[in-house]
């Protein structure tokens, strides 16, 4: 016990090779916890995947610079990876489940119109809007567009028309 606290101190006072030390054993875990919690951590973005990140981050961190105990903090960030990954899982097997906690799609554009409601509702404006034409359909032409979409995790898609 006495070689493993020289190796990794205690406390706030910790030197830097306990730190680094510290530091390789988190993240180790941390690539084991994302693992766990599964691809859709860092690939879908929603806000259930983007509060994994920064939760993992924070935690995580504070058992490198001493802040909290070492290992109640890897228990506290297994936790939370559990949780992700359940609720991950209820979004894949239920449609309901999935928009209580991720809500849905938001039409932005139909018909050559924009949908001025929705955009409100969503917090974007026509450059947004165009923006994510531009990134998503490549072109600037409404007229050949038929429906632009707030998805579920915030980015701007659009459906060209059918020729």
């Amino acid at each position: 016990m006495e070689t493993l606290l020289k190796i990794f101190g205690e406390g706030h006072d910790l030197n830097s090779l306990q730190m680094s030390c510290r530091a390789v054993v988190i993240f180790l875990s941390a690539l084991i916890l994302i693992r766990i919690s599964g691809r859709r951590s860092f690939g879908v973005r929603t806000a259930l995947d983007n509060i994994i990140v920064v939760l993992l981050g924070a935690v995580l961190s504070r058992a490198v610079v001493g802040a909290s105990p070492f290992v109640p903090t890897l228990i506290t960030c297994l936790v939370i990876v559990c949780i992700h990954r359940g609720l991950a899982w209820g979004i894949a097997h239920s449609k309901q489940f999935g928009k209580l906690v991720e809500g849905n799609k938001i039409l932005l554009f139909e018909n050559g119109e924009f949908n001025r409601d929705n955009m409100k509702k969503a917090l974007v404006c026509e450059e947004d809007l165009m923006q994510g034409v531009r990134k998503s359909a490549l072109t600037e032409d409404m007229s050949k567009i038929s429906k632009v979409y707030m998805e579920r995790n915030g980015e701007i898609s659009a459906i060209k028309k059918q020729l």
